[in-house]
């Protein structure tokens, strides 16, 4: 019998020299075993993907992460991609595909900043390929000249839903996130309900409108730091609750 709750991530597929390699990075990792989460099991990203439901049906929770790369846009409109876009089209065919398994294996689902906007795209949203050149959006870019600890820092208020999942992890009805992001939601998908928007209007964070799937997206990254931010914190520990009543039903 299992300890703890088992939580897949799927990895990204980076070019390291001449050879491919499966990867995520530590702080998603190191988030999920700080706040108590449970044992990070990583998933690869490959073109077929691996058959997704045998190895679902082993896991109690699915963390999507954020990236360099962004979603190809023939997965969400028929234009073209900007010169210097970076893509990953296998974590694209292993992500895009896997939402939907979670959904219908009833397995709890948080996704952060790409892993957000896979979930739009997976539910037949569309994206804005650059927030910061659209008309009444601002610049949510980090300044990457910044150290880690400025670039992650709080840089915007998010107003929250009331009576939603974050406004009672908040306990109030703004709080202050990062912003590290390029893109973002221009349409909502299907059975999606908006959790909190950023002052600009742009929608950052999102749940299934489904009482039977627990599924939280975010745009920002709770991640950083997460034990020293109470909003992050509790972001992961009502992930980790929901994991855990997935670990009891299935033993």
């Amino acid at each position: 019998m299992r300890s703890e709750p088992l939580i897949g991530i799927p990895c990204d597929r980076k070019i390291i020299g001449p050879h491919p390699f499966q990867a995520v990075g530590e702080k998603y990792v190191r988030a999920l075993v700080d706040a108590g989460v449970g044992t990070p099991l990583l998933i690869p990203s490959l073109d077929p993907p691996l058959a997704l439901e045998p190895l679902l049906a082993h896991l109690d929770g699915i963390l999507l992460t954020g990236s360099h790369s962004n979603i190809e846009p023939h997965h969400y409109s028929d234009e073209p991609s900007y010169e210097g876009n970076f893509h990953d089209p296998q974590r694209d065919a292993t992500t895009l595909s896997l939402i939907h398994v979670a959904v219908r294996m009833r397995i709890p689902l948080l996704a952060v900043c790409r892993g957000f906007q896979e979930v739009n795209v997976a539910f037949g949203g569309t994206l804005l390929q650059k927030v910061h050149e659209t008309v009444g959006h601002h610049d949510h870019r980090e300044d990457t000249t910044q150290p880690l600890d400025v670039q992650y820092g709080p840089a915007h208020a998010l107003k929250l839903r009331p009576g939603g999942v974050l406004a009672q992890i908040a306990g109030s009805g703004t709080v202050m996130v990062n912003s590290l992001h390029g893109q973002g939601i221009r349409s909502l998908g299907r059975d999606l309900l908006v959790e909190g928007t950023a002052p600009d209007g742009l929608i950052e964070a999102v749940r299934l409108d489904n009482p039977d799937t627990w599924l939280l997206a975010v745009q920002w990254h709770p991640e950083w730091r997460v034990a020293e931010n109470p909003f992050y914190l509790g972001i992961f520990q009502h992930f980790a609750q929901a994991a855990r009543r997935r670990a009891h039903a299935r033993i």
